[in-house]
C-alpha cells in the first residue's frame, strides 16, 4: 500500500521548505493537523492569547530573519481578528503568510461553524489571497503563496484551507510537493542600466547631495553597499524606519537632526525604500529646486505624490553599487568638493542636539519624556534590538533613540498600528536568542496586546519592556485639545493610573515602578539582569508632547 499523507502534514512541509522554523498561532479545531505536522517536522509551534498578536509576530520574523513569517489560526473571528497584523504588514512590505481554517467543502454555503468569506475580506491587503481546493495541491498553493509575497515590493499573502481539505489524507505521490529552491526565482534586479549612468551624472555634478535610506534598505540587505555609497562619494544620510542603523551612530556619515535642513538646501536628494507617504510630507518637504531621484522595489511607488526627475526600480543594494561604481569611475565625482557640505549640516545637527539636551537630561518631576528616551538611548548596546510601540512617546524616541546595528530597529511602520511591541518582542527574541530585546511602550498601545507578556513568560523569551506612562493616549489628547479646547481635551483618550509593574510580577516576570528620573538606568540595569521578561513603568509628564505630534497634519 502506498503511502499516505494529511493536509496539515502537507502544509508542514511546504512551511519547512521556505525554512520556516516557526509559526505564531492561536488554537481552533479547523487548524490543529497543521500543529502535527509542525511537530513531525521540527517547526516551533508558538501559541499566543490574540490571532492579532500572532499575526504581528509573523510580520516581525520576516523583518528580523529576511524569512517569511507565518501565523496560523483558525476560521471566522479567528482570521477576522488578524486582519489587523496582515494589513500592518501589507503598509509595511513585510512577507508573510496567514493560514486560516475554513469549514469543509463538504459544507459550503451551508453555514457551517465560523463560516465567513475570508478570500474576499483579505484580497485588498494581501499580495495574494486563496482557498486551497484540495489534499493534493495544499503544498503547491503554500509554495504559490510564498513566492508571491515577494512579487516586487514583499508583503503578505493568505491561504483558507477548508477543514476537509486540511484532515484529508492522499498518496504522497499524488500531491505536489516542490522542491527547496526551485519553486521561486531571485527577484533582486540591479535597475535599468541608462538610469544608473544618469544617476552617477548627477552625483558627480551635485555640490549638496543626500540621500534618505529607507526600510527596503534593510528588507534588501543593502546595508554594506548603502555605507559604501555614502562613503566613496561623500554623501550625508539620513535614515527610517528599519533603515536606521544601517550606519552607527558616530559615523562621519550619518546625520539625523538637519534632514528638514538638508531636504530645504539640498541640490540632489536621493529617496531610497520610502514612498511620498504622509511620513514624507507627500513629497512636498523636498526642495522644489533640488533634483529628486526616488529607488524602490515597486514601480507604483516611483514618482506617486510629486514628480521625480528620475526613478529606478530593483534591489535597493545592486542599484547603490553600481552607481557608487559608475560615479567613483569619473575623473571628478563631486565627493571631495563636498567636505564644506558636511560640515554645515554637522553644525546644524550639533546646535539642535545641544538645544534639546538640557531635556535630555532634566530631572524634572514627573518626568520629561525625553529623559526617558535619552536613558534607553544610553543603555542600548550593539546588540540591542530596538522596538517602538505607541504613539507620542515612541515620537519622542525617534528624534533620540539610534540604534547601533543595522536591523534594531523595528516599528509599525506606515499603518501607525498600536499593539505589535509585545509581538515584535517575541518574534525578534525567539528569532535571535543571542540578541536583547528592548521594547518602548506607551500606555495605551501596551494595553492593546499585553496579556502576552504571559506569552513572553511561558515560552522564556526575555527581554526588557518599558512603558512611558501618562495615563493617557496623548497624541490624540493633543489634537482634540487643539482643535476643540482643553475643556474637551480629555474625551475618550484618558486611561486608568496602572501599576503595570505589578502586572509583569503577577503574570511571573520582573517589574518595578520608576518615578525619579535617576531612578530609569538602575531600573534598566536591574531588567537586564533578572532574566526574565520584564516591564519597567516609567511615570512621565501628560502636559508635555512630541514636537512630532504637534506639527501632525491631522490637527491643522
Amino acid at each position: 500500500m502506498s503511502e499516505t499523507i494529511s493536509g496539515g502534514h502537507l502544509v508542514a512541509k511546504a512551511l519547512k521548505a521556505e525554512g520556516v522554523d516557526v509559526i505564531y498561532t492561536l488554537c481552533g479545531g479547523h487548524i490543529i493537523d497543521i500543529y502535527d505536522g509542525c511537530v513531525d517536522e521540527g517547526i516551533e509551534v508558538i501559541d499566543v492569547r490574540h490571532e492579532q498578536v500572532a499575526a504581528h509576530a509573523a510580520d516581525g520574523y520576516a523583518r528580523i530573519t529576511g524569512k517569511p513569517g507565518c501565523a496560523v489560526v483558525t476560521a471566522g473571528p479567528g482570521t477576522t481578528d488578524a486582519v489587523t497584523g496582515v494589513a500592518n504588514a501589507f503598509r509595511a512590505e513585510s512577507p508573510m503568510l496567514l493560514i486560516g481554517g475554513q469549514g469543509a467543502l463538504s459544507q459550503h454555503k451551508m453555514g457551517s461553524l465560523q463560516d465567513l468569506p475570508h478570500v474576499d475580506m483579505m484580497t485588498p491587503i494581501t499580495k495574494f489571497a486563496a482557498t486551497v481546493p484540495s489534499t493534493e495541491r495544499v503544498a503547491d498553493i503554500v509554495s504559490m503563496a510564498f513566492r508571491e509575497c515577494y512579487n516586487g515590493a514583499p508583503g503578505p499573502s493568505f491561504l483558507e484551507i477548508p477543514r476537509d481539505v486540511l484532515d484529508a489524507k492522499v498518496p504522497i505521490e499524488k500531491a505536489r510537493i516542490p522542491t527547496p529552491g526551485r519553486y521561486r526565482a531571485s527577484t533582486r534586479q540591479q535597475g535599468d542600466p541608462e538610469a544608473i549612468e544618469r544617476l552617477a551624472d548627477l552625483l558627480a555634478h551635485a555640490e549638496k547631495p543626500c540621500i534618505l535610506l529607507g526600510s527596503q534598505v534593510w528588507t534588501c540587505r543593502a546595508t554594506d553597499s548603502a555605507i559604501d555609497f555614502v562613503r566613496s562619494l561623500n554623501v550625508p544620510a539620513y535614515m527610517n524606519g528599519s533603515g536606521r542603523g544601517t550606519l552607527a551612530p558616530g559615523d562621519p556619515h550619518h546625520y539625523q537632526l538637519s534632514r528638514r535642513y538638508a531636504f530645504t538646501e539640498a541640490d540632489l536628494i536621493i529617496i531610497v525604500g520610502t514612498p511620498f507617504d504622509f511620513r514624507m510630507g507627500y513629497g512636498k518637504r523636498l526642495s522644489p529646486t533640488a533634483k529628486v531621484v526616488q529607488i524602490d522595489l515597486d514601480y507604483r511607488t516611483v514618482g506617486k505624490n510629486r514628480d521625480i526627475d528620475l526613478g529606478i526600480v530593483g534591489d535597493a543594494g545592486l542599484i547603490l553599487s553600481a552607481a557608487a561604481q559608475a560615479a567613483t569611475g569619473r575623473i571628478e565625482n563631486g565627493a571631495a568638493r563636498r567636505k564644506e557640505w558636511l560640515e554645515e549640516l554637522r553644525n546644524v545637527e550639533t546646535q539642535a542636539y545641544e538645544k534639546r539636551l538640557p531635556r535630555q537630561l532634566s530631572d524634572s518631576s514627573p518626568i520629561d519624556p525625553y529623559r526617558l528616551v535619552h536613558e534607553i538611548n544610553e543603555f542600548l548596546t550593539e546588540d540591542t534590538i530596538y522596538i517602538g510601540d505607541g504613539g507620542d512617546i515612541v515620537t519622542f524616541s525617534g528624534q533620540v533613540v539610534q540604534p547601533k546595528s543595522p536591523g534594531h530597529w523595528m516599528d509599525p511602520g506606515p499603518l501607525g498600528t498600536l499593539g505589535v511591541g509585545m509581538a515584535f518582542a517575541m518574534a525578534a527574541k525567539q528569532a535571535r536568542r543571542e540578541k536583547e530585546v528592548l521594547c518602548l511602550f506607551g500606555d495605551g498601545a501596551f494595553s492593546l496586546t499585553g496579556w502576552d507578556f504571559e506569552t513572553m513568560v511561558r515560552f522564556d523569551l526575555p527581554f526588557i519592556g518599558v512603558i512611558g506612562n501618562n495615563s493617557s493616549m496623548n497624541q490624540i489628547r493633543y489634537g482634540q485639545a487643539a482643535k476643540y479646547g482643553q475643556d474637551r481635551a480629555r474625551v475618550g483618550n484618558t486611561l486608568g493610573d496602572i501599576r503595570y509593574g505589578d502586572f509583569a510580577k503577577l503574570l511571573g516576570g520582573h517589574g518595578e515602578e520608576v518615578r525619579d528620573p535617576a531612578e530609569i538606568r538602575p531600573a534598566l540595569e536591574r531588567a537586564r539582569q533578572s532574566g526574565k521578561p520584564s516591564l519597567i513603568n516609567v511615570w512621565v509628564d501628560p502636559e508635555v508632547y512630541a514636537p512630532g505630534t504637534m506639527n501632525q497634519t491631522m490637527y491643522k
